[in-house]
């Protein structure tokens, strides 16, 4: 068995592709009448349709789920959520954890949760460039050296 796709709900599905396209580069592959699947299994799902098939209220910001993205420059990344959709309804600004990734979360238009986070090789890389050895970048992210040497080759 394998998971194909993640279906998210959405009010506005026209909207809804220009935003996990202009923020994520997300294509559509198929679209059929309410139901759109993007490059990397996302599908769109009209909510009049969904609610129709479930027989129940559609809850937005649940919080009980998130889309992970990852990104090489997260500050340029936020910067252009900032500079498309200024409304955006962050939960975390830019923030960076102890373990060294820096990471930003915010609902979609539908109240869907996603993190971006910093590209994990990209947050051992500028650990080396700030004079850190593997060794203590194993010990501040806790993080195996080998399992750090797998992630810098990925």
């Amino acid at each position: 068995m394998r998971l194909r796709n993640i279906l998210i709900v959405v009010e506005d599905i026209e909207k809804s592709k220009k935003f996990y396209h202009d923020l994520f580069g997300l294509d559509v592959i198929l679209d059929n009448e309410g139901n759109v699947i993007l490059t990397e299994g996302l599908v769109l799902q009209e909510k009049t349709i969904w609610k129709n098939f479930l027989e129940r209220d559609i809850i937005s910001e649940n919080n009980s789920c998130e889309l992970y993205f990852e990104e090489k420059n997260i500050e340029a990344f936020v910067e252009k959520l900032d500079k498309l959709y200024p409304d955006i309804k962050y939960v975390n600004r830019l923030m960076t954890h102890s373990w060294g990734q820096k990471i930003v979360r915010f609902y979609d238009l539908d109240g869907h949760l996603i993190e971006v986070g910093e590209n994990m090789k990209m947050v051992i890389q500028r650990f080396l460039n700030a004079g850190m050895t593997i060794e203590e970048i194993s010990i501040k992210m806790d993080v195996s050296i080998m399992d750090l040497k797998k992630l810098e080759k990925s």
